[in-house]
């Protein structure tokens, strides 16, 4: 991001305000990398609701609302899959509750060997 980037979601900055580099860390997911520490500290899961941002006021009401916040957040998700950003609080959450009803390992292998295939959008870039 440039210098002065706005403290917004990243579907909330225009693509002008991404660097050559920073654009190249996005599409390639790299910037996600730094998450697995929270993994490896049990902050987070592999396959999970993303986290989101205190601003977002409207997607915390819909998942707290749906008991989202019940479960650790995780890096990918059914969310990313099926093409669900953060943009649209309401099918977000609503994607999200259902990932927690049918959670499984089964569920969660799918959800990962789909997302290291490259199967879901994750977040606007």
């Amino acid at each position: 991001m440039q210098v002065g980037t706005p403290n917004v979601a990243s579907h909330e900055v225009g693509r002008s305000w991404v660097t050559p580099v920073g654009g190249f860390l996005r599409r390639s997911k790299l910037d996600e990398l730094p998450q697995l520490i929270n993994v490896l500290r049990g902050d987070m899961s592999l396959v999970g609701p993303r986290p989101c941002l205190p601003q977002q006021e409207e997607l915390i009401r819909e998942r707290r609302d749906r008991g989202v916040f019940d479960v650790r957040p995780g890096i990918t998700g059914m969310a990313q899959l099926a093409h669900i950003d953060m943009s649209t609080p309401a099918p977000l959450a609503a994607a999200d509750a259902r990932y927690i009803e049918q959670q499984s390992f089964k569920l969660d292998a799918m959800i990962l060997i789909k997302t290291v295939l490259g199967r879901g959008s994750g977040d606007v870039a």
